[in-house]
C-alpha cells in the first residue's frame, strides 16, 4: 500500500520507514490491541509445550482466545505454524485459562470459553504469494495482516481477504488424525452465509438490503461469528445481527451503568418515534449492567427505519 499526502492540490508520496525489528511491531500492537482489534491483552511471551506465544489475547465478544504472531521474513509456512499454536492450545485448554486467571482481575471458567471461535492472527510488513495461497480457503481460522510505518508517524494495517469457497480439510484427505482434521473437528470459521441460509427468503431480502444501504457508509465492514452477524464502524460495532427462520433480532449496544447508577462515558440513546426498539438490559456480578436496544426486522419495507435508527449509533461512533 502506497501512502500519500496532500500539499496545496497536489499529492506528495509519504516515505516507507518499515520497522526495524519485530519486537517494534509487537510493542505497538499490544499498546493498541483495542483499538486495531477490539481484543483485550492478555500476557506476552506465553510459553506453553516447546511454543513461546508472541501475544494471547482475549476476544470478549465472541468469548474465546486469539494467538497474535509477528513475523519480518517469509521462510515460514502459515498453514503449518498456524494449526500447530491451535493445536496446543485445544490439547492444553487448563493452561490457557490458568494464564488468563493469574495475569487478569475477573476469573474464567472453561465453560465460559467458545474454543470452536479460536484463531490466530499473523501480522508481517508483508507476505509472499506462497503465504497468501495458503490460507486462501473459506475456512481457516487465521488472519493475514500486513502492517506498514511511514514517515511523519503514521502507520497502515491491511488484512489479506480470502476469495475462495473450497475447505481447507481438502488438505487433510481422509486422514482423520492429521492436525488439520483434529483442529477443524473444533474450530469452527463461520461466514455470513451460513447465518442467511437459517432465515426465510423475505428476511434474507431484508438483511441483502439492509446490508446494502449500511455499505453505502464510510468505513463500514462485517464479520461473521457463531452466532450472529456484526455491522461495525471501523472496530466499533453498530449492531449484532441473529437470524432466525421468519426475522432478524438487531441488538444494539447502549453501554454501562455502574452500581450507582452512573451511565459509561458514550452511553447511548436512541431517538425512536415509532418506539421499534425494544430496552434490554443485564447485571453483572459487580453489581453493573450492560443496556442495550433489540430492534426485529422481517421485512424490505421495514429497512428505512430500521436505518434511521443504526445510523443514530453510526454517527455516536
Amino acid at each position: 500500500m502506497d501512502l500519500y499526502s496532500i500539499s496545496k492540490g497536489k499529492l506528495e508520496h509519504v516515505e516507507h520507514e518499515g520497522f526495524p525489528l519485530e519486537r517494534d511491531i509487537q510493542q505497538l500492537v499490544e499498546a493498541n490491541l483495542e483499538e486495531l482489534f477490539g481484543l483485550h491483552f492478555v500476557s506476552s511471551e506465553f510459553a506453553i509445550d516447546s511454543f513461546r506465544i508472541d501475544t494471547l489475547c482475549f476476544d470478549e465478544e465472541s468469548k474465546s482466545f486469539v494467538i497474535i504472531e509477528y513475523k519480518k521474513g517469509s521462510s515460514y509456512s502459515v498453514i503449518d505454524q498456524g494449526y500447530s499454536y491451535l493445536s496446543v492450545m485445544l490439547n492444553n485448554k487448563a493452561d490457557f485459562i490458568l494464564e488468563y486467571n493469574e495475569r487478569q482481575d475477573t476469573t474464567l471458567r472453561r465453560d465460559q470459553v467458545d474454543w470452536s471461535a479460536s484463531r490466530v492472527i499473523f501480522i508481517s510488513p508483508a507476505f509472499n504469494s506462497y503465504q497468501k495461497n495458503s490460507v486462501n480457503f473459506r475456512d481457516v481460522p487465521f488472519e493475514l495482516w500486513e502492517i506498514r510505518k511511514f514517515k511523519g508517524g503514521l502507520v497502515s494495517l491491511e488484512r489479506y481477504q480470502s476469495s475462495s469457497k473450497e475447505s481447507i480439510e481438502k488438505l487433510s484427505g481422509t486422514d482423520s488424525n492429521s492436525v488439520i482434521s483434529k483442529v477443524s473437528s473444533e474450530v469452527r470459521v463461520y461466514k455470513e452465509e451460513d447465518h442467511v441460509a437459517k432465515t426465510s427468503e423475505r428476511c434474507a431480502e431484508a438483511w441483502n438490503s439492509l446490508r446494502e444501504r449500511l455499505e453505502e457508509l464510510p468505513d463500514v465492514s462485517f464479520y461473521a461469528r457463531k452466532g450472529y452477524v456484526a455491522a461495525r464502524r471501523d472496530n466499533t460495532v453498530i449492531c449484532f445481527v441473529h437470524f432466525h427462520k421468519n426475522h432478524l433480532n438487531l441488538d444494539v449496544l447502549r453501554g454501562g451503568k455502574s452500581a450507582d447508577g452512573e451511565p459509561s462515558k458514550g452511553f447511548f440513546t436512541l431517538e425512536d418515534p415509532k418506539g421499534a426498539a425494544v430496552e434490554k438490559n443485564w447485571t453483572y456480578k459487580n453489581g453493573s449492567t450492560g443496556h442495550s436496544y433489540n430492534i426485529h426486522l422481517k421485512s424490505p419495507k421495514d429497512i428505512d427505519y430500521t436505518l434511521f435508527l443504526l445510523k443514530q449509533k453510526y454517527e455516536a461512533i
